[in-house]
């Protein structure tokens, strides 16, 4: 009972910061201006987690808030990401684009600006359709299933465990964003890409991480790290190159917010292990990326 009353005091704090955030600081000039009108609001998305006592709505405002909506609000500073719009959202979106986990669908692919035909970096290409394609209550009653499961998990041999908890893990995420995507759905009557493109279909880690598994963190990600990165290396080491540099520090900033994560939902002090897994994947996605040139 305290959390939920903990979590009500959260959400009218969210609500106030994005009433400032579209009223007052979208009038400011993009850039500095507008970033410094918002560092207050950043600032206290990293103390949203903390009050509360459930694991699990922990997670949830640390992945919703802390994470993904204080990099939307950063993109937000400089006239980017889903936040801004011309002509400007309802402030209603606004709020349902800041606090949940959803991205309007796009006709194509976001362009690069100096050449309109490709797409925007050379790791990403177009989402195929999936072959597979699960919908919304099949993957509820498949957790639920795994959910039941769990005593019978409890005996099987580590690796088989690992696997158990990773499919478990899997429609966990995408049942809780598939929900987010339903309520926007309907509020709004507009159309929002799906959390996930079927990972289990992946031919590659490259494929893994950047088509198939939370595309919308993996968006976030890329216009909030990769794309800039990019930007401001290219003219030293050229474009491949620095999509490659810009692929890595991709790769270290989701290490360093899930081990945030990580830290909110347990309280443990960080043993970076969560940091060194995606590091690793990073240097194997730039590796395969080069054996593929």
């Amino acid at each position: 009972m305290a959390d939920l009353y903990t979590l009500l005091k959260i959400s009218a704090a969210v609500l106030a910061s994005l009433l400032y955030s579209y009223f007052i600081s979208s009038k400011l000039p993009k850039g500095l201006p507008r970033l410094l009108s918002l560092l207050p609001i950043l600032s206290l998305y990293t103390l949203l987690p903390l009050p509360l006592s459930s694991l699990l709505l922990a997670g949830i405002v640390a992945f919703f808030i802390t994470w993904l909506a204080s990099f939307k609000l950063l993109l937000f500073c400089f006239d980017s990401g889903p936040l801004f719009s011309d002509p400007p959202l309802s402030f209603p979106l606004f709020v349902s684009i800041s606090c949940f986990p959803i991205r309007i669908k796009q006709n194509q692919p976001d362009p690069d600006p100096q050449n309109p035909q490709k797409p925007t970096d050379p790791l990403l290409k177009t989402i195929d359709s999936p072959k597979l394609r699960l919908n919304l209550p099949a993957k509820g009653f498949l957790f639920a299933v795994l959910v039941a499961g769990d005593d019978f998990a409890q005996n099987l041999s580590p690796n088989a465990m690992l696997c158990f908890y990773c499919v478990s893990l899997y429609f966990f995420i995408d049942v809780i964003l598939g929900l987010c995507n339903t309520f926007v759905r309907w509020g709004f009557g507009i159309e929002l890409e799906p959390p996930s493109n079927e990972p289990y279909l992946a031919t590659s880690l490259r494929d893994f991480w950047g088509r198939r598994w939370n595309l919308l963190v993996s968006n976030t990600l890329r216009w909030s790290v990769f794309l800039p990165v990019r930007a401001a290396v290219s003219g030293v080491l050229g474009r491949r190159r620095a999509a490659v540099v810009a692929v890595f520090a991709t790769f270290v900033v989701s290490g360093l917010m899930h081990e945030l994560l990580f830290y909110y939902v347990t309280g443990a002090v960080p043993t970076w292990e969560v940091t060194g897994f995606f590091v690793l994947h990073g240097v194997c996605v730039v590796v395969e990326f080069w054996v593929k040139m």
